[in-house]
């Protein structure tokens, strides 16, 4: 059998060992996904008035605001899934069984590609029950197949950058506790960004961070995509270079950490 073969072989009995211990054990994954969620419901029917109120001029109009949320929400429910991935790397670390996978003939990249590959696929599985969800509540999209395509990609893109940076932030925590509050900015940024409010509406000193930070042009690019209303030359070309670039350093801070010889 080659080299790649063998590659192969290997990288899908990590990804079928990571996708089994989701399933076997789903609470981790629960209630990550439950924080996007509440958040929504929160935001629609607790201060959705309030809310598109102050983006309208006074008008309430919580139609309005769900459309300007869901794309923001979908962006933080992979940020969540992903926090999840630094937890499940980090749990592997400590109790030893990447130590074992060191010293086995096995493809030492698969390891990673197992974990970042499992969780892409169920990251993709909690967007679309975030989506039904949302639409339940009155989201509406606007996308022609092509947008939904395009959606659909950058949504992939998104996941696949943020769990590259959170297996590295798994493999450099000393415990799952740590990897848990090192990778909490997955979470929190896109609070800072145009997920709830646009950046318009921010003060100025503040403006310039949330408008540039990765999150922002993610969501930006995939609200205009969603609904029907484009994205703006800027707003794509960042957001296609936050992913491409994130994908490449996680990946390679990843690969560099768990090359390395491990902790005593």
């Amino acid at each position: 059998m080659s080299t790649a073969s063998h590659a192969l072989r290997d990288n899908m009995t990590m990804l079928r060992r990571n996708l089994l211990h989701a399933r076997r054990y789903p609470s981790l994954t629960l209630n990550l996904l439950l924080t996007p969620v509440i958040l929504l419901l929160l935001f629609v029917y607790v201060f959705g008035d309030v809310m598109s109120a102050g983006m309208n001029g006074g008008t309430a109009d919580r139609a309005d605001y769900v459309a300007y949320l869901v794309p923001g929400i979908l962006i933080m429910t992979i940020g969540g899934t992903a926090l999840g991935t630094a937890v499940s790397v980090s749990m592997d670390m400590t109790e030893g069984i990447i130590a074992r996978f060191r010293t086995m003939p096995i493809s030492r990249a698969s390891v990673l590609i197992g974990h970042v590959v499992g969780s892409v696929i169920q990251t993709l599985m909690a967007l679309a029950l975030v989506l039904v969800i949302a639409v339940a509540i009155g989201f509406r999209p606007n996308a022609t197949p092509v947008e939904w395509i395009a959606a659909a990609g950058l949504l992939a893109l998104v996941s696949l950058a943020l769990t590259w940076i959170a297996a590295g932030i798994g493999l450099v925590s000393p415990n799952p506790e740590g990897a848990s509050n090192i990778g909490l900015p997955l979470m929190v940024l896109p609070l800072l960004g145009s997920a709830f409010v646009p950046v318009d509406l921010m003060p100025g000193w503040f403006r310039w961070f949330a408008e540039y930070q990765p999150f922002s042009p993610c969501i930006e690019t995939l609200r205009g995509l969603l609904l029907g209303t484009g994205i703006g030359t800027v707003n794509g070309l960042l957001a296609l270079g936050w992913c491409l670039g994130l994908s490449v350093v996680g990946y390679l801070w990843s690969k560099a950490q768990f090359s390395r010889e491990p902790r005593q």
